[in-house]
């Protein structure tokens, strides 16, 4: 066991040492890698907080019922009883109709043609805070209470729900195949490095095999190599979108306040951050491989 985390420890040092002879070739290489990691990962950053943007502004989705024009009061308070019995109901706030008259009396532009108008043409209503808020739910909700007696209308207020939720499940996707299609383009970079280092070292690794060394042992410094070339890529991806989300903190904090929002941008947070790290090493091993399989196969 000793032997083996010995081999693993020399190989990796053998790595660094070979970033370390050519440090503008290692810079440019990782700037290459990090820029194409740091278009998904920022991607990915503007997602989670539009996310929690349109979760903060946007209100809790609600059921409007509205009752008919010939409704009596006591019809009214009826109705108004059912829906705060009802078993998936967490609040009823009841809207009655002298209150919409007045409000879009005192609406702007408004108020001449209302005031025109015979009589009150809006009816009684009531806005439902439901428990459970998914969409399922809600469907059923709104196909009993427009059963209910006297009720003319039910207004499913969570279609922004359905259109974000689809923006969302896009906008995911294409960053989704943005990383994927650069991910590939990273194995290829880490791949054409990788060939490069065995071409100048093929006659090292000859000489190895004839004294006895195992494929195990010749892969092993390169795929360090390649690991600690996408880790390194991956460094420079993270402090990119850190930057990044340094610099747009400001204007989109002043952007919100315009329109009365308090939010502010988050970096990416810890767990993704290790998956970008990992994934980058990964990817980097992944190009190593290829390159070194297509090498020992030959």
């Amino acid at each position: 066991m000793k032997g083996w985390l010995l081999h693993h420890r020399q190989a990796a040092a053998q790595a660094l040492r070979r970033l370390a002879a050519t440090p503008l070739n290692t810079l440019l290489g990782a700037l290459v890698l990090g820029t194409a990691l740091a278009l998904p990962a920022g991607g990915e950053m503007m997602l989670a907080n539009f996310q929690r943007l349109a979760r903060h502004i946007a209100a809790t989705p609600q059921l409007s019922v509205f009752m008919a024009l010939d409704t009596s009061v006591k019809e009214v308070d009826e109705i108004e009883s059912m829906l705060r019995k009802h078993p998936q109901t967490l609040k009823v706030r009841k809207v009655p109709r002298e209150e919409t008259l007045r409000r879009l009396k005192e609406s702007e532009g408004l108020g001449e043609v209302i005031e025109s108008l015979p009589r009150n043409p809006f009816p009684d209503a009531f806005v439902v805070a439901p428990k459970d808020e998914s969409h399922a739910s809600l469907e059923a909700m709104r196909a009993e209470f427009v059963n209910y007696p006297h009720v003319e209308h039910v207004q499913l207020d969570s279609a922004w729900v359905k259109k974000l939720d689809a923006f969302l499940r896009l906008a995911r996707l294409a960053v989704a195949f943005l990383a994927a299609v650069l991910g590939i383009a990273l194995v290829a970079v880490t791949f054409n490095t990788i060939r490069l280092q065995i071409l100048t070292q093929e006659a090292e690794i000859e000489v190895s095999r004839l004294l006895g060394a195992t494929d195990a042992f010749i892969r092993r410094p390169f795929f360090y190599f390649g690991a600690l070339q996408g880790l390194a890529g991956g460094l420079v991806a993270w402090f990119a979108v850190f930057a990044a989300t340094l610099l747009l903190r400001g204007p989109v904090a002043d952007l919100a306040a315009l329109y009365g929002v308090e939010f502010a941008l988050h970096i990416l947070p810890l767990a993704d951050s290790v998956l970008l790290l990992g994934l980058a090493a990964l990817l980097g091993l992944a190009g190593a491989w290829a390159a070194l399989f297509r090498y020992l196969r030959d």
